[in-house]
């Protein structure tokens, strides 16, 4: 698969740094939260590990789609699952210091992380192997069928 040029996007394709900006974006929503509970809105207590779920979701989501780009699957592989690591992580830890509950006290939310855990191997093997077998089939040369002796009785 070609890569499109552009310097900002090539940054992009490391999962490092798209655990980054999703870590930033976790920590921006849920500051944006604090702000509204202390403006008086009503925030459930338990929305910091709604949003550190749904960011890992977005991370699994597009990180398994930036893996078809990658000229090194087994680096980018590696690199990706220690990213979702420290994403789920930290994640969760800004999760804990904005809602002072732990996961267990969160609800079902250790559930979730564990799914969403799994999805993501699942999800990141699925199209590794479908780009696996892309690259197998565009180095082959496809001639025609050859034709089979049929004898007859």
């Amino acid at each position: 698969m070609e890569q499109p040029a552009g310097g900002y996007y090539a940054k992009l394709q490391d999962p490092v740094v798209q655990a980054v900006v999703i870590l930033s974006a976790v920590l921006l929503v849920n500051t944006l939260a604090a702000i509204a509970r202390s403006a008086g809105m009503e925030v459930e207590q338990r929305f910091p590990w709604t949003v550190a779920a749904s960011f890992l979701l977005f991370f699994a989501t597009g990180n398994s789609l930036m893996s078809l780009l990658a000229k090194n699957a087994d680096k980018y592989w590696g690199r990706s699952i220690l990213s979702f690591m420290g994403l789920a992580a930290s994640a969760g830890l800004l999760a804990y210091l904005f809602s002072s509950l732990t996961m267990n006290e969160a609800g079902s939310y250790k559930w979730i992380y564990i799914v969403l855990t799994v999805g993501y191997l699942v999800f990141l093997s699925i199209l590794n192997f479908m780009k696996k077998i892309v690259d197998f089939a565009q180095r082959e040369e496809w001639n025609q069928p050859r034709p089979r002796n049929r004898k007859k009785r």
